[in-house]
């Protein structure tokens, strides 16, 4: 069985007559949903991605990624947001987020344009130095500023690298379909180029060309991922909260927030699902934090975390709560050897697999969360493979959408990403916003 939610752990804090009041308000939101009369319907394209996609495109994706595979040592990818959260997130959870320091037959993998650090620039031209190079380039407009600084940069070093010709072979280009910045440079140069879509916002977009290409380069099987995301739309689609897991989650979030419970901390046993946590940030945060309103997504690994954040999630403000992803089964497994000196005290775990010992970190600290009065929610997944992740990334996506519509926002938009956009334009004497630059100075004297 793929992803299933337990709430064991919320007895105590929230009973299923709780859930099922707000009945109404979820198949409201599944209504405005799936009849595209809801706020920001135009970005819902996701929604049905999983089996109405470009087979085509998604054919030519796999065809890039083998040659990719074939001529390169190093991949770039370049973006911000959601087109690069996903994709490093899938690759970290199904590879390792050790995944360039593996042996492999597929390339390493850096992400870049998603930050300004010049540090972090010279380091990977540092790494390029000497290996072979392909990069993709992900952004709507082609002018998004992170990205397009990367761009510029690695551009020029590929040119005179290998020469303009052969450079556009091994430039890839996700960008819009006929306009933009970006479109008229890959035209122009002759780059292969795949689709950023109209109707899919950038951190629903993991499953589209601006996540899969990095995701095929790293040789993760794309269509048992897609196949995933599948079965989790054909699982979640009707409304009734007794048959929905995913529903039934948004419901959970919902009346937690209004008691109080103001903050979501997202936890998994598992280090490789680290950028997994970011990606479902960017999903809630951008999605819900409008009109003074919303959770605050937050994360933690444990049974690290537990060593930083354990005593204020223990002994804190009561104003969290969690949802821990429970990875049921590892895809390898290791015993604990015997010791006859025992020295370390451990041999009461000796003969035991690690997962085991992992397995009781969770219920111990579950426990322990639940008796200081931090309600847990959680999701288990039966192991790590592309089709628990594909089912997994759209009960979130679909999670998000529906917990979005009920608490009243337009899960769809960001208007409040624009503000240090402009600030910034205007401090960097972007024309244009000169008006902006000296209200600024007014009010902050920069």
């Amino acid at each position: 069985m793929p992803l299933k939610l337990n709430m064991k752990y919320l007895n105590g804090f929230i009973k299923d007559s709780d859930i099922f009041a707000l009945e109404n308000e979820i198949t409201a939101a599944h209504n405005a949903l799936h009849s595209q009369s809801g706020k920001g319907s135009e970005f819902t394209g996701w929604l049905d991605l999983p089996i109405d996609y470009d087979k085509i495109e998604f054919e030519r994706i796999k065809v890039a990624a083998r040659q990719i595979q074939k001529k390169c040592d190093v991949f770039i990818s370049i973006g911000i947001g959601g087109s690069y959260l996903g994709a490093k997130a899938a690759i970290d959870f199904l590879k390792s987020s050790d995944y360039n320091s593996l042996k492999k037959d597929t390339p390493d993998i850096y992400f870049i344009g998603n930050g300004i650090s010049a540090d972090k620039f010279n380091n990977l031209i540092s790494i390029c130095e000497g290996k072979d190079v392909c990069i993709n380039v992900i952004s709507k407009s082609g002018t998004t500023t992170e990205p397009a600084i990367a761009f510029r940069i690695f551009k020029k070093i590929m040119e005179d690298k290998y020469g303009k010709e052969e450079a556009s072979k091994r430039i890839y280009v996700t960008t819009d379909k006929e306009t933009g910045t970006l479109k008229e440079i890959a035209t122009r140069e002759g780059y292969e180029t795949f689709v950023v879509p109209d109707d899919i916002g950038g951190r629903y977009s993991v499953l589209t060309p601006v996540g899969l290409l990095a995701i095929a380069v790293s040789g993760v099987n794309i269509d048992e991922l897609m196949s995933g995301a599948a079965k989790a739309r054909e699982t979640f689609f009707d409304p009734n909260l007794n048959d929905n897991d995913c529903y039934k989650y948004a419901a959970i979030r919902n009346l937690l927030y209004r008691c109080g419970k103001k903050v979501e901390l997202l936890v998994s046993y598992d280090p490789d699902f680290s950028m997994m946590s970011e990606w479902f940030k960017q999903l809630f945060g951008e999605s819900e934090g409008k009109e003074n309103k919303g959770i605050f997504p937050a994360s933690a690994i444990f049974s690290t975390d537990l060593h930083s954040l354990g005593q204020y999630i223990q002994d804190g403000e009561r104003f969290l709560f969690e949802t821990v992803v429970n990875i049921m089964k590892p895809n390898n497994d290791l015993i604990i050897d015997f010791d006859d000196y025992n020295l370390d005290g451990l041999n009461f775990v000796a003969n035991k697999p690690i997962s085991y010992v992992n397995q009781k970190a969770f219920e111990g600290t579950i426990l322990a969360h639940c008796d200081g009065g931090v309600p847990n929610v959680v999701l288990e997944i039966p192991q790590k493979n592309a089709f628990e992740l594909g089912y997994l990334i759209y009960f979130f996506e679909k999670a998000c959408a529906i917990s979005g519509y009920v608490l009243g926002v337009n899960p769809f938009d960001q208007p409040g990403v624009e503000s240090y956009k402009k600030n910034m334009f205007a401090l960097l004497d972007k024309p244009g916003f000169e008006d902006r630059k000296k209200a600024l100075i007014e009010k902050f004297n920069v």
